[in-house]
């Protein structure tokens, strides 16, 4: 068997075990990819064997369209041309994913196929409209995702979840075959676990205009424009820009009212007619196959006056103009990429006004033609924030040069006492430590609970009879690494770590003959859960 269908096996066993059946609409039958993968040739392809999700308001043939709508699901003959150029470049698509239905919010929880769950506190909303595809690279299951982005849909679900969401330069990514939201405004975005594997796959896909090198200058709002932030947010945010700052890049204020007001245009104003022009008149015929949510935004657009439009888009010219003229000084704008982080309670209690927070920074991007990147920036409270880089049109591989600026950090996986909540974490935070994400081992290996103080685990490799054990990826600067592998007592060391998504990252290991007369706990599936038994 190939390397290529063994990963696409590790994907499916990965399915399995995260249990998150809301992430997908369509999931093609294992023995399908297998055949796929196995008659698949490389020939040089640059995306060869790269398993990818599609949101499922993006055609993919042989599987319905459905939008997340139910009703409105028809089965495409071809690939949307996206789609298309993905599977040419060697890429294997695994099946469509769950959304906002028709594509419309930004929490992810919007659809009768469920509320897509935080990929690392299921408490919390995935992020919308593309939240399965976002769910679905943030647990390791895909390399790649596609999703779409009008108002913040491929930008939000990725800070809320630990990934990178770019979205393209409006026009550079085809989206004919794609279900309208907004169709003048609409873009394909990608997601994926690094600047370097989004950025690389937009160039496979399309032809972005080429990135200058020298000093980057860097623009920020003022802290009275971020407006209300949730705790630590703002904080948080001032970390990345000293990060930033400490590569060289200069950084200055620059004023975003144009910005602020234009993204309460997209909603508050006559554009989300559009919407209506899309699926309005689908929505008034079957009123009870829709969300209610979703046909509250869209149905009353209907009504709304023709010079209402032709005022907006005029004071849309102007803003834009102002937005431009910003931008112009510097090479790219950072904000914080949404502004806070509610749980599915709290959507469920206000889902309108909690919804409409989330694209204070994101809303106007599409409305200005203007390029897009949103990175991870470290966690507050355990749980991912992030950050976005604005650019001007075509600017899609500077930004993504901007992002690559950020001082290296080196992954490590703990499966133990360095663990979120667990004794021993401080040795990562204290050292600049940031979690990434929720993962697992690949199935070979054994875990045992260690006579130790505070209690650990020792992971073996085994040839035969391995399991998947819970753990997590967290980065490191590269002194604070070399600091915290310096103070590891034997019998645990660093070594590789293959993970059931087909990585190899360094983590922790322990020496075979320390669990001798060792509790062997491989059948509990992780340390977290071994306590939990106790």
């Amino acid at each position: 068997m190939t390397a290529i269908e063994e990963r696409v096996r590790a994907a499916y066993r990965r399915i399995e075990q995260v249990d998150r059946p809301e992430i997908w609409i369509d999931l093609r039958p294992e023995a399908d990819v297998l055949a796929e993968a196995a008659a698949l040739e490389e020939r040089g392809l640059p995306l060869y064997g790269k398993l990818v999700a599609v949101k499922g308001n993006i055609d993919v043939a042989g599987l319905p369209t459905t939008a997340a709508c139910p009703a409105y699901a028809y089965k495409p003959e071809t690939d949307a041309p996206v789609v298309a150029r993905l599977r040419a470049a060697g890429a294997l698509v695994l099946g469509t994913t769950n959304l906002d239905q028709f594509a419309t919010g930004l929490v992810g929880t919007r659809s009768p196929y469920g509320a897509v769950r935080n990929a690392v506190d299921p408490a919390y909303v995935s992020g919308g409209s593309s939240s399965g595809s976002a769910v679905a690279v943030a647990l390791g299951i895909v390399d790649l995702a596609l999703g779409t982005d009008t108002a913040g849909s491929g930008r939000v679900p990725a800070a809320f979840n630990g990934i990178v969401g770019l979205k393209p330069t409006p026009g550079l990514l085809p989206t004919e075959g794609v279900v309208p939201a907004c169709a003048s405004i609409d873009c394909v975005s990608l997601f994926a676990r690094t600047v370097e594997e989004a950025s690389f796959a937009l160039t496979c896909l399309a032809e972005p205009a080429q990135v200058h090198t020298g000093r980057f200058r860097l623009g920020v709002p003022s802290p009275d424009q971020l407006g209300p932030l949730a705790p630590g947010w703002a904080e948080a945010f001032e970390a990345a820009v000293s990060d930033y700052a400490t590569t060289g890049a200069e950084v200055t204020t620059v004023d975003i009212s144009a910005f602020l007001e234009a993204a309460r245009l997209l909603y508050g104003g006559a554009f989300v007619a559009e919407r209506y022009t899309a699926v309005g008149e689908f929505i008034d015929a079957r009123p009870d196959a829709v969300d209610p949510i979703v046909r509250s935004i869209i149905s009353p657009a209907r009504d709304i006056r023709a010079h209402r439009l032709f005022a907006d888009q005029e004071t849309l010219r102007d803003l834009r103009a102002e937005a431009l003229a910003a931008l112009a000084g510097v090479d790219a704008l950072l904000v914080p990429t949404t502004t806070e982080h509610p749980t599915l309670a709290e959507v469920a209690a206000d889902p309108v006004a909690v919804n409409a927070r989330l694209g204070r920074f994101t809303n106007s991007t599409n409305l200005f033609g203007l390029s897009a990147l949103a990175v991870p920036a470290g966690t507050v409270a355990g749980r991912p924030f992030g950050v976005m880089f604005l650019g001007a049109p075509h600017d899609d591989l500077k930004l993504a040069a901007l992002a690559g600026l950020r001082s290296e950090r080196v992954p490590i996986v703990v499966v133990g006492a360095h663990l979120r909540g667990q004794p021993l974490n401080h040795e990562l935070t204290s050292r600049g430590g940031r979690f990434v994400s929720e993962v697992s081992t690949a199935p070979a290996y054994r875990l045992y609970a260690l006579d130790t103080v505070p209690p650990k685990p020792g992971l073996v490799r085994v040839a035969s009879g391995g399991v998947s054990v819970a753990a997590e990826v967290w980065e490191l600067p590269p002194r604070g690494f070399g600091e915290f592998v310096a103070g590891i007592p034997a019998p645990l060391a660093i070594g590789k770590l293959e993970l059931a998504d087909g990585r190899s990252v360094s983590g922790f290991l322990c020496e075979p003959a320390a669990t001798e007369g060792s509790e062997d706990i491989s059948a509990k599936g992780g340390w977290l859960a071994h306590l939990g038994a106790r």
